[in-house]
């Protein structure tokens, strides 16, 4: 096992190096209980890493392309490391309580929307990967788990402030979200991420920050969506809301996705 100094000394080159200009959520608070994020700059290091709800990312950089599987809860398929897998447990929040998700340091230069979503695992969240490519009967089309619904979203309000970076930055890297009142108790993903628009006048260009934490929702609601998308396949390098210029575009920003 590498000694703590040696762990902070490799963290800070790799911090050095990279932590300039990205960010991930290095923290969750659900409901009042507070859970670190998984960290890539640390957790790779111990002989036994720490038990994590949020599933593992490579890095602090973004996913660039939004039809690869990286998309969905963060990955480098181009370095190896092809999409995420689960992480070994999950949290407890009751339906209608607030999320509260806390980012590292967010460039102010890096301004976007912020989305969030949830899929329902259908067995054991610790073996469940949504998203893994399935040959249809066909034996063509692949099936991407079509399981995803929208929670929350923010993008620019009428005065021209972004929900990352302007608010994030105001609110001390904290972005808040509530559970829905009424979902049906279970297992759930929230894929909760930045889209930072900076470069994205033209595709490639946005940068994509997801995070995926694993929870299990308490209550006694009923309700659950009727409508789903898949990650890949709910954005493309057409959708409005992927490209667009934000200094030059002063109206309305178009949301990508489903509705909430």
């Amino acid at each position: 096992m590498p000694s703590l100094i040696s762990i902070a000394a490799t963290a800070s080159l790799l911090f050095a190096a990279q932590a300039y200009a990205h960010g991930y959520v290095q923290e969750v608070t659900l409901g009042s209980t507070k859970y670190t994020g998984y960290l890539p700059y640390s957790d790779p290091y111990y002989s036994t890493p720490p038990q994590r709800i949020i599933r593992k990312i490579p890095g602090n950089g973004p996913v660039e392309d939004v039809t690869s599987i990286d998309v969905q809860c963060n990955g480098w398929s181009a370095g190896g490391v092809v999409g995420s897998a689960p992480a070994p447990i999950y949290g407890t929040v009751a339906a209608g309580a607030t999320v509260n998700f806390n980012w590292t340091e967010w460039p102010e230069s890096h301004a976007g929307p912020m989305l969030t979503y949830m899929a329902r695992a259908p067995s054991d969240i610790t073996k469940w990967n949504p998203g893994k490519e399935q040959v249809t009967a066909d034996g063509a089309t692949p099936n991407r788990s079509v399981v995803w619904f929208k929670i929350d979203q923010s993008g620019k309000d009428s005065s021209g402030r972004w929900a990352a970076a302007d608010k994030l930055v105001a609110n001390g890297g904290i972005y808040s979200i509530k559970i829905p009142a009424k979902l049906k108790p279970g297992q759930y993903i929230i894929r909760h991420e930045i889209l930072a628009l900076h470069a994205a006048w033209t595709y490639p260009g946005v940068q994509v920050y997801p995070s995926c934490i694993q929870v299990e929702v308490t209550g006694s609601g009923t309700a659950l969506p009727t409508s789903f998308v898949s990650f890949p396949g709910a954005y493309t390098p057409t959708t409005p809301g992927i490209v667009y210029d934000v200094y030059t575009n002063t109206g309305e920003y178009p949301l990508p996705g489903p509705a909430v």
